[in-house]
């Protein structure tokens, strides 16, 4: 999109009391429709005053480098990447819904489209989880272990437009859906608030994922992949939708019941195991350690709340082919450092793919500036927050994190070897399906500058406090 485009944008978005950024700041947060000449780097900074700016190239130099030097190996290739997101809650859905069509379309193309932002793998909720309008399941009521009372009804109204919206805008996008919480009936205690699941209820909600994958489908909103339960180790006390899977009934769920309903019905949906926190890791290779169980699985989806981002690398350890993905993260509207906590959002990205994660999917992608609508415990807030009366965007830390790693990553990148300490910087590398190279820094200290080096080729990067900086080339 040139400069041109987006300024007609902005004032488009102006119409409608939506852009959150003065004009001055919006030119700085501009793509750069042309590449640097002559094998230079392309430098994108966020910190302090800038978004995403696009600094002026730098040039490599042949030579040696001391002091804060990164190595670079692009001939060490790791994990293939996914991409990322964040997810469509019930929540997010509504407070997309609440926009003018024509700011809603602009932000959607911002987030959505290839040329922007390009969010590519995003979640969305069988049934309620905590942020939505209310507690609803698709199948409530009395035992109906027949789902004739099967309806995505609910979800007719704005739930499926949003997503249809952001498939227009970016094809590709790849959705995973998790539920919070079975129908209550299939639970002990009946209800969709905390519980665990019921062994004699697996083959109806067997059932009840075909159903929901078959209708999405027909709505045009087909998902790639589907996890058993979000978070299976913890019933919030029944504070909001939720429940409890001891592993041997995810394990049984999944070799008797699930696995064969999505093989049987021709369903092509990859199954994610897990979806909670990285201290369950060892959870995670046990499952996959029953043969039957990893016949329809080799993935496993997970959080950041508790343990660390190496935890996974043990996995990997275990099971070097299974696929890793960490599906869930958002910042907290409340915190004072809400809109400029880039540096923290990119580190953690950055753990997480150094320790084998392919995709990163953030939690809910848009709520109001209350965090709203919330019916669960958590003061969560939005990737981007969308004022409930004045319907003005603006945007998280965690948002100008995932600029630099989604509008720079492609689908099918691989992460390469970059070696090398520098004090509070965190460094990832990538190589692009095309061959373009993109190195990430996070540099969450004082101001410095960095050297990388690939072969005999260095060049200088001067990294500002507490800033994420993208050298592309």
């Amino acid at each position: 999109m040139s400069s041109d485009q987006s300024r007609r944008e902005f004032l488009k978005l102006s119409a409608y009391g939506v852009a959150a950024v003065s004009t001055v700041e919006l030119a700085r947060a501009l793509p750069i429709s042309t590449m640097p000449a002559s094998g230079d780097i392309s430098v994108r900074v966020t910190g302090g005053p800038l978004r995403y700016h696009a600094e002026p190239s730098v040039a490599w130099k042949t030579g040696t480098a001391s002091g804060n030097v990164i190595e670079l190996d692009p001939g060490r290739k790791y994990q293939e990447m996914l991409g990322f997101g964040a997810a469509f809650t019930d929540a997010a859905c509504y407070t997309f819904n609440r926009l003018e069509p024509a700011a809603r379309d602009a932000l959607f193309h911002d987030l959505f489209h290839p040329s922007e932002m390009g969010l590519n793998v995003c979640r969305t909720c069988m049934g309620a989880s905590d942020y939505s309008t209310e507690v609803f399941s698709y199948d409530e009521g009395e035992p109906d272990p027949d789902m004739k009372r099967f309806s995505i009804a609910h979800d007719q109204a704005y739930v499926l437009p949003m997503m249809r919206e952001a498939r227009k805008q970016n094809p590709d996008l790849f959705l995973f859906s998790s539920p919070w919480s079975p129908p209550g009936w299939m639970k002990a205690g009946g209800s969709m608030l905390g519980g665990s699941m019921r062994q004699h209820n697996f083959a109806p909600y067997a059932k009840y994922f075909v159903k929901f994958l078959q209708a999405y489908a027909a709505e045009g909103v087909p998902v790639q992949a589907v996890t058993v339960q979000n978070e299976v180790d913890t019933d919030q006390d029944g504070r909001m939708p939720a429940c409890l899977w001891g592993q041997e009934y995810e394990m049984g769920f999944v070799k008797n019941h699930l696995g064969p309903a999505l093989q049987q019905t021709g369903l092509s949906t990859k199954i994610w195991i897990l979806d909670h926190n990285y201290n369950l890791w060892g959870r995670a290779v046990a499952e996959l350690d029953d043969p039957d169980v990893h016949k329809y699985c080799n993935a496993v989806a997970f959080h950041g709340y508790v343990g660390g981002a190496d935890q996974m690398s043990k996995f990997h350890e275990v099971y070097p082919d299974a696929q890793i993905y960490w599906t869930e993260g958002g910042p907290d509207y409340t915190s004072p450092d809400y809109a400029t906590d880039w540096a923290k959002w990119a580190q953690t990205f950055t753990e997480v793919i150094r320790n084998w994660g392919q995709s990163i999917t953030g939690w809910n992608l848009a709520l109001d500036e209350k965090g709203r609508p919330n019916i669960g415990p958590f003061p969560c807030g939005g990737m981007v927050t969308i004022h409930s009366e004045t319907k003005t965007i603006t945007y998280s830390g965690q948002y100008w994190a995932f600029a630099h790693f989604s509008r720079n990553i492609r689908r099918g990148a691989r992460r390469f070897e970059s070696g090398g300490k520098v004090q509070g910087v965190e460094h990832v590398a990538f190589q692009n399906p095309d061959g373009q190279k993109v190195v990430l820094l996070t540099n969450a200290g004082a101001a410095k500058t960095v050297a990388i080096r690939l072969g005999d080729k260095v060049a200088e990067a001067a990294l500002p406090a507490d800033c994420v900086s993208t050298l592309s080339f």
